[in-house]
């Protein structure tokens, strides 16, 4: 007879994919909804795009628990932040104090983290902070379980000086691709433009997304996809 086994303690397989992309003006974060625990998803529809401040957000990858309370710290602290200098905190602040907190707790952290924002000092602005607390400026950065299947897309398709139509297009394809390829992606695809104007988030429901090759059409019913076969007569 098969047992499911209960082990609390055994280690969890936690996947998702996060995206941040510099383009002319400013940065596009984009995510994927899907919160699982192993081979059970907790969460379809979760947000992976967590604001710090009003120009800086920042995509979480990991243990949903870990990357939660590391914002809610970092969130708390840019407000200290703000409330002293009296005007917001760039996004090299915040990313510093993500990669402080990372580094200092990376014994006990499972996270990995993308800052992104636009101050009046450099811009549009994308640092990644992977496992460990490493903090990295690049002009795009990848994430979670599915940027595995993204890098030599990213190779190809990103290029310097995009516009934001561009960019926010290639933060879509991108999420829908890791989405087909990889289990532990899925859900909806969630974006964040920012720039000087300010913010702009936006929705794309999982059936209006690319399809890939190996992918079907979304059916009601098994009777859509079965050929109707003609009855055949009871007397010859």
């Amino acid at each position: 007879m098969y047992r499911l086994s209960l082990d609390v303690e055994q280690p969890h397989s936690m996947g998702t994919t996060i995206i941040g992309v510099t383009y002319n003006g400013g940065v596009v974060l984009g995510a994927d909804s899907r919160t699982s625990t192993g081979m059970y998803v907790a969460n379809r529809a979760s947000d992976k795009i967590t604001q710090l401040t009003d120009n800086v957000y920042v995509c979480r990858s990991g243990s949903a628990a870990d990357s939660q309370v590391v914002s809610d710290y970092v969130r708390y602290f840019l407000h200290q932040h703000t409330i002293q200098l009296g005007q917001p905190a760039t996004v090299k602040v915040a990313a510093s104090l993500v990669r402080q907190l990372a580094y200092n707790n990376k014994a006990m952290l499972q996270t990995g983290m993308i800052v992104g924002g636009w101050d009046k000092y450099e811009g549009g602005k994308i640092y990644g902070v992977p496992l460990g607390g490493t903090l990295l400026e690049q002009p795009f950065a990848i994430g979670g379980s599915g940027s595995s299947y993204l890098y030599g897309f990213f190779d190809q398709a990103w290029r310097e000086g995009m516009s934001q139509e561009e960019a926010e297009k290639l933060v879509v394809t991108a999420v829908s691709l890791a989405i087909a390829r990889d289990g532990a992606s899925g859900g909806v695809v969630r974006t964040v433009t920012i720039n000087k104007d300010g913010v702009n988030r936006k929705f794309y429901p999982g059936d209006t997304l690319p399809l890939w090759h190996e992918e079907m059409d979304a059916v009601n019913s098994l009777l859509d996809i079965v050929p109707a076969a003609s009855p055949e007569p009871m007397i010859s």
